[in-house]
């Protein structure tokens, strides 16, 4: 009997890297949202035409259909920690309760939604806090959350990036979400080296930029590894940084720092060897893209779809445990931590972090 693939409802979805490692576990994507009109033609010739480009707040999701997994990374730069934080007092940083209206409307067993490490502490944990609440109260039955600091270097993907996954679980579902045991570690990393492998060979998305000789002449003084603080501030090539990703050069024995989606001059990443930044198909590497995914807008659109990636790579061990739920293969949740069907919902939220601490999640 041919077993049905279990059905997701993609939000912003952009180029589509999320999709993409859930499709690779074996899932199908019925539906995906996104406004950004080059990541929609992007998403468009490598899945199909089942994206719908347009404002997620106009939305009906009466009228999309049903899905078991809804899944999407909500705008992320309101809560970053490299960029000056506006968390949930703007409108972009509001743009996560569409998910939570979807989620209302459609009712998924299973929901996936992913942030960045700064959404943790963004207003002062009050975010985070808020965001869970409105998850775990969609009505009628309420949700069970999980929440998780991924650094996907940890799952194979060539690039150190910290990114929060909240898992929520329906009540009425005994499905209890496990962490996935990391694949890799210092030892044994995918460097910057494995990933750019031959990479000069691939014909699409690898045009190189023009820059200044100036500019040659800045990141031909840094070392591999290093960023704009390498240069001698009595050099007459010094330069001034705010962030660790001016002019940070690749160190081709380890994974990538995080690779952004935008920003000024000397903030593009450059090449652990030549004095260049990197070409969109050397950044498309560092996320697990494959060398056949072809991304569609001029340099700077692509570069900002890559940068706002989820990497494939990186989720498709969390796709693969989800992937168990509809096997029936997984752990069970007591009945006695399930909502009780008269009571009210259940104030159930796990953090899976060895390493962050979350005190104020107590008054929930």
């Amino acid at each position: 009997m041919k077993i049905q693939k279990p059905k997701i409802l993609s939000l912003f979805s952009g180029c589509g890297g999320l999709d993409l490692g859930f499709k690779q576990e074996g899932f199908e994507i019925v539906w995906a949202n996104d406004f950004f009109h080059e990541a929609c033609n992007t998403y468009r010739r490598n899945f199909g035409n089942h994206i719908h480009e347009g404002s997620i707040t106009e939305v009906d999701f009466n009228n999309t259909p049903d899905c078991d997994i809804i899944t999407g990374g909500f705008p992320c730069q309101d809560f970053s920690m490299i960029w000056k934080r506006g968390g949930l007092g703007t409108d972009r940083g509001n743009l996560y309760k569409h998910f939570v209206r979807a989620v209302v409307v459609k009712q998924p067993k299973v929901f996936v939604a992913e942030n960045v490490k700064g959404l943790l502490t963004a207003n002062k944990g009050l975010a985070i806090k808020q965001i869970v609440k409105d998850f775990q109260n969609v009505t009628p039955l309420g949700y069970r959350i999980y929440v998780n600091l991924f650094n996907f270097a940890d799952y194979g993907v060539p690039q150190i990036r910290e990114r929060v996954l909240i898992i929520g679980v329906r009540n009425d579902i005994q499905y209890e979400f496990i962490k996935p045991k990391p694949t890799h570690n210092k030892t044994n990393y995918v460097t910057a080296e494995d990933a750019l492998k031959d990479v000069e060979k691939v014909p699409f998305n690898n045009e190189h930029i023009n820059i200044l000789e100036r500019t040659k002449k800045i990141i031909s003084l840094i070392p591999e590894g290093g960023n704009f603080t390498s240069i001698p501030k009595d050099s007459p090539y010094y330069v001034k940084g705010m962030i660790s990703h001016v002019y940070r050069r690749l160190q081709r024995n380890k994974p990538s720092t995080t690779i952004i989606a935008g920003g000024g001059g000397g903030t593009w990443g450059y090449h652990f060897e030549e004095p260049r930044p990197l070409t969109n198909r050397e950044r498309a590497r560092l996320f697990g893209f494959p060398d056949d995914f072809i991304f569609e807008g001029n340099i700077a659109q692509v570069r900002k779809q890559i940068g706002n990636a989820v990497p494939p790579v990186g989720v498709r061990a969390v796709a693969k445990e989800i992937l168990r739920l509809f096997n029936h293969d997984y752990n069970k949740v007591e009945k006695s931590n399930l909502r009780a069907l008269s009571g009210d919902v259940l104030k159930y939220v796990r953090f899976n972090s060895e390493d962050l601490q979350f005190p104020f999640m107590q008054t929930l």
